[in-house]
């Protein structure tokens, strides 16, 4: 092995690559990374999602799987003489299948499936055999394994913005193009398929997940004909110019009085197949959001689990059809609402993300510093206890009201304005859930406007980040451009509050994952204070924080300071899933953990 870097260079391919039906093209730069010469005839592919891209790193001209280049370009027949790196445009890897390793996901072992991918790294064959040809010493491999993750885990979260439209008041949705875009956003989610909106959002390079309204349910699941007329109509006319990545089939639907919830299956299923039929199924996934009520566990939330009654008739079909379409859950989870019904017992600070001592889980030792994550967690561990734990969870809906009835308790502007602030800083800075700390985690807000028309107790008009004249109700951060830009304190607007100031944004924190692998853990701590640039002059022996001398204390300052270092950007606290972001100042000993260098 030739130490130091290897350039990666571009390859001999020149035209298209198939990559199982993806189609792919060489990178037109050369790509610097700490790796290996080649070594042996034997095959081995490498394959990296980066922000919903396929990577393919292919270390020699034999086809393993449907990798290879184009059947004319004769230039592939020769041995490159360094990995070549092709990547895909397009959104999704679905039923991209491989007998490999897959490390950051391990419970990935045969398929890598995902509408909107979370980074996976695979190597054909097994560990020992990889890093033995590789002539990498086992130290080497790991830090092999935990650059290429930090890369992969680049700004994989992202936040998005329920559309709404119940309201009489509202712009019309050419402005509202305007708006997201003036405002940074690029997802949203929609509640049906309205031709003008979709129009409007047409060449916005707004990533759009629409809606199949509950109504239409029983119509879906009676007749594949009816799917085939309403894809046509609502999807393919008018993608890809509007860049449709999702349907919603129904919303919660579990809680719809209309009874619902036979049809919910059987309608994905002919959606699907209609989607199929136009070759639309590798670009848009199919899921329906689920309320928490789904759940007749949530607490501790290790014991999470789904309702007896909805088990076997719906969630199990439901995510049998995830899992063989390679989609994801979508969820939505109020933190607001539990909090309201349960103030005297859960800490507000703990529901809005700010400064609190944490909830540690009786069941698995998990400590949570928000109710959103607890949240979250739990329907993973639902969807574990089933195990489904290749699913990942897209959360849909989640919000907190600028104002409420007097009997809804927390409703408010200081509160919304630190809930959905506080929300995005975690988001856009952090990583997965504690639970799935390597899967991304990709949130919608609700929502964007107030709607005055949206019956129910006062906060259902009140949930809106903009007034229909497009003032915002309170001042946050939406982007990590406004992250940076911006101070921390986060404040409702004039309109909102006569500008009364609101507490300021929680700070960051990276620590280890004291369930970690030991050699993990090691490896992490070795590349934070090595090429990873970190501070570990305080925790060598006599230093302020050498004090405890234990593994996860030590890697725990490490990691934080290459956290801090890299400004708390997204995934720069993932290190191959050894580390997880908290939200309050790590305790260990007397040490004090820098938030910023």
């Amino acid at each position: 092995m030739a130490t130091g870097e290897l350039r990666l260079l571009v390859g001999k391919c020149k035209r298209s690559t198939a990559i199982n039906g993806v189609n792919a093209k060489p990178l037109h730069s050369n790509v610097h990374v700490p790796s290996i010469e080649p070594h042996g005839q034997e095959k081995r592919l490498i394959f990296l999602s980066v922000m919903g891209t396929v990577t393919v790193l292919k270390r020699s001209r034999r086809k393993v799987g449907s990798a290879s280049c184009g059947e004319e370009d004769e230039e592939d027949e020769e041995e490159p003489s360094a990995a070549q790196l092709l990547w895909s445009p397009s959104p999704s890897y679905k039923n991209l299948k491989m007998a490999a390793s897959c490390w950051s996901a391990p419970s990935l072992q045969e398929e890598v499936s995902s509408p909107s991918p979370s980074p996976v790294l695979c190597f054909l064959g097994e560990k020992q055999s990889v890093a033995a040809e590789m002539g990498l010493p086992s130290t080497s491999y790991s830090l092999l394994l935990l650059f290429l993750s930090i890369l992969a885990f680049a700004e994989s979260n992202s936040i998005g913005v329920n559309y709404g439209r119940i309201a009489d008041n509202l712009p019309p949705p050419r402005k509202v193009v305007e708006l997201l875009k003036r405002n940074g956003i690029t997802r949203v989610k929609l509640y049906d398929t309205d031709a003008t909106v979709l129009s409007a959002l047409a060449n916005s390079n707004i990533s759009v997940t629409v809606a199949m309204p509950n109504e239409l349910l029983s119509s879906a699941a009676a007749d594949q004909s009816f799917t085939d007329a309403w894809v046509h109509a609502n999807i393919s006319k008018y993608f890809p110019a509007t860049k449709i990545e999702a349907i919603a089939v129904g919303n919660e639907v579990f809680v719809d009085p209309r009874n619902t919830t036979s049809f919910l299956v059987p309608a994905m299923k002919n959606v699907h197949s209609s989607l199929v039929k136009l070759k639309l199924d590798p670009n848009i996934s199919i899921s329906s959001p689920i309320a928490l009520t789904a759940l007749q566990s949530s607490y501790p939330t290790s014991s999470g689990s789904f309702n007896s009654t909805l088990t076997g008739p719906v969630i199990v079909p439901m995510l049998d059809f995830l899992r063989k379409t390679g989609s994801y859950l979508m969820v939505n989870a109020y933190p607001f609402f539990a909090y309201s019904a349960n103030a005297d017992k859960i800490s507000i600070n703990y529901a809005l993300f700010k400064e609190n001592l944490g909830v540690v889980d009786s069941g698995n030792g998990l400590k949570y510093n928000s109710l959103f994550d607890a949240q979250v967690d739990a329907v993973y561990a639902a969807l574990s206890a089933l195990k489904y734990d290749d699913i990942r969870i897209v959360v849909t809906e989640t919000g907190w009201p600028s104002k409420g009835d007097e009997n809804e308790v927390g409703a408010g502007p200081e509160n919304a304005a630190a809930y959905n602030g506080n929300l995005v800083r975690r988001v856009l800075t952090g990583n997965g859930t504690p639970l799935r700390s390597n899967y991304s985690l990709d949130v919608f807000m609700f929502a964007l406007f107030n709607e005055n028309q949206k019956p129910g107790p006062t906060s259902e008009r009140n949930y809106g980040l903009f007034y229909p004249n497009e003032q915002r109700v309170y001042d946050i951060p939406l982007t990590m451009d406004d992250l940076k830009s911006r101070s921390q304190s986060v404040t409702p607007s004039p309109e909102a509050i006569d500008g009364a100031e609101v507490s300021t944004v929680v700070q960051t924190w990276c620590v280890a994952n004291r369930k970690a692998a030991k050699e993990k853990l090691q490896a992490a701590l070795d590349f934070a204070c090595g090429e990873g640039g970190a501070d570990c002059k305080p925790i060598q022996e006599g230093a302020a924080c050498y004090s405890p001398d234990s593994l996860e204390a030590h890697a725990s300052y490490a990691l934080n300071s290459y956290y801090q270092k890299k400004s708390r950007a997204a995934g720069s606290c993932y290190f191959g899933g050894v580390a997880y972001v908290v939200t309050q100042p790590p305790k260990y000993g007397t040490c004090v953990f820098p938030t910023g260098y």
